[in-house]
């Protein structure tokens, strides 16, 4: 495949920073290769000089969502204290995106993108002495709990932006992400994920005391 030929050419990192920024204003729906070509004033064959299909492109994309996970310290914490922070951490991530759950869960699936939870937890549970197999079950139990808590609330609040949900359960962006009470149910369920890898320890050091 041959660059470009004509028009101002854009980086990589041009095109999946466009690509957010259209998701964001749009929605997945409406994130398509044309409309990210033209957003950049080029042909739509310019991206594949960057990307080699759609699914790439929005891998990239849900790379730029879960970033921030690289950022968050672990050190010194508690294992327990490990899976709250970085599941409340992640469904930060994608409310900070329109449909971002739904696009992140679609990369993962399809494993173009790390777990955005399992080498973090996995340092603090080495360090702890958790063994490798009940720390993975319990980063799988965090991603998956949390992208599709947070898949469903982007799902009520589109519905919500278009009058299809009762006034009853009506929902706002800042009455779904304020803390502490919007989250309340959300931290007692990693609570009880925390709990439960606390129990699996107990009986995995029981059963090896034996």
């Amino acid at each position: 495949m041959s660059a470009p030929a004509s028009g101002r050419r854009h980086s990589r990192d041009d095109v999946s920073r466009t690509a957010l920024r259209l998701l964001d204003e749009y929605g997945l729906p409406d994130l398509t290769m044309r409309a990210i070509a033209t957003s950049l004033d080029v042909q739509v064959s310019a991206l594949y000089w960057h990307f080699p299909n759609k699914q790439s492109l929005l891998a990239a994309v849900s790379a730029r969502i879960l970033g921030p996970m690289d950022q968050v310290d672990v050190e010194d914490l508690p294992t327990s204290d490990v899976v709250r922070l970085l599941g409340g951490r992640l469904r930060e991530c994608l409310l900070a995106y329109r449909d971002g759950a739904e696009l992140v869960s679609s990369s993962l699936a399809l494993g173009l993108v790390d777990s955005p939870v399992q080498s973090q937890l996995m340092r603090a549970t080495r360090r702890d002495g958790v063994p490798d197999p009940l720390a993975l079950v319990a980063a799988e139990t965090v991603m998956h709990y949390v992208v599709g808590f947070t898949f469903h609330e982007q799902q009520r609040l589109s519905a919500d932006a278009l009058g299809l949900l009762d006034t009853e359960t009506s929902l706002s962006p800042d009455a779904v992400s304020a803390p502490p009470e919007a989250g309340a149910d959300f931290a007692e369920a990693l609570t009880m994920i925390a709990d439960g890898l606390d129990a699996a320890v107990r009986r995995h050091t029981a059963r090896a005391g034996r």
